[in-house]
């Protein structure tokens, strides 16, 4: 029986030995995200905390309403509250010492990424420059790392949520909305977090008028409801 071979030069397995090296380290580099947009089926936001605690955290968007900010301190101060203030990064590079003053008056500091831009939209890169800008800005100026990460307008997908966890983030929503940005009146802020509130409830809030006159009589009643009010890791657990 005759053999037979096909001849290969040198310099040929020598160039498809290169290719496959190129190739391997082209899939190490990527693994972390490739890995992070499609090797994670559990990533998900979260809308709620532990439902056994009769805990109930304030998580409070920052880019807009400065000039509420100090009032909402100082009740929240005087009623001693502490709560979770999701920072806007272009916010945070413009009040620079009221960021300190969240921080150091002991309030939680999540990442609301930087530009307030709809999460959705965004390919995993940008979603992650987002909140890392953020939160090298919040680092800066308060020595304080992020992992909380609330999206601008709630608005997000699977990409967004993968791409934060990437990052070492949980992606918080909310299951209370007080609609406070309509700017319709204290009584409207009371009937939405009056209706149903529960152990575990995440309220979202802005810096408003409507807001910090709502506040004192929001925490009180909340508080002879029996429950304690807190930061969103708190109310996590």
């Amino acid at each position: 029986m005759k053999i037979f071979y096909i001849p290969v030069r040198k310099d040929s397995l020598t160039n498809l030995a290169i290719i496959v090296i190129l190739l391997l380290l082209f899939i190490s580099l990527n693994l972390t995200d490739t890995a992070a947009v499609f090797g994670s089926k559990s990533a998900k936001p979260i809308f709620q905390g532990d439902e056994s605690e009769p805990v109930i955290a304030f998580e409070c968007n920052v880019v807009w309403g400065t000039e509420y900010i100090e009032p909402m301190l100082n009740i929240f101060r005087d009623k001693d509250i502490k709560i979770t203030f999701f920072i806007g990064g272009e916010w945070a590079k413009d009040n620079p010492e009221l960021l300190k003053r969240i921080a150091e008056e002991g309030h939680e500091l999540g990442n609301h990424g930087y530009g307030h831009k709809h999460h959705s939209k965004l390919d995993f890169n940008n979603n992650q420059k987002e909140i890392k800008q953020t939160e090298e800005i919040v680092y800066e100026i308060t020595g304080i790392k992020t992992t909380l990460f609330a999206p601008p307008y709630g608005d997000y997908n699977e990409t967004t949520v993968k791409a934060a966890e990437a990052l070492g983030y949980k992606t918080i929503m909310w299951s209370i909305d007080t609609i406070d940005w309509r700017r319709d009146g204290v009584s409207k802020i009371l009937e939405r977090v009056f209706r149903k509130p529960h152990n575990g409830a995440l309220v979202l809030m802005h810096p408003t008028s409507d807001t910090v006159k709502a506040l004192p009589q929001m925490i009180d009643e909340l508080s002879k409801r029996g429950f304690r009010i807190g930061t969103v890791s708190e109310a996590l657990n």
